[in-house]
């Protein structure tokens, strides 16, 4: 696959996650690309590890896998929580 098509699967796996994450999420553009290539990556090694051999079936399924997770990590580190106050 080469590098257009790396970033066009990115751009959709990773808009596919963002709809999938309930919630705020604080991403552009890019931030969407970089989350579905990096959660490409890491469906990747998760359906290489659990299926291994009959991985190439269905790529897009752990893709969307690995998307799903990234953008809920970020979702996580990046949300504010309310701070009580201790009185």
């Amino acid at each position: 696959m080469d590098i257009i098509g790396l970033l066009l699967m990115g751009l959709v796996v990773g808009a596919i996650g963002r709809l999938l994450v309930p919630g705020r999420h604080r991403l552009g553009f890019l931030g969407t690309m970089a989350v579905g290539v990096a959660g490409a990556f890491l469906g990747w090694w998760i359906g290489k590890g659990l299926v291994g051999d009959r991985f190439h079936q269905h790529p897009w399924i752990w893709a969307t896998i690995g998307s799903i997770l990234i953008v809920w990590v970020v979702t996580a580190l990046t949300t504010r929580r309310a701070r009580t106050r201790l009185r």
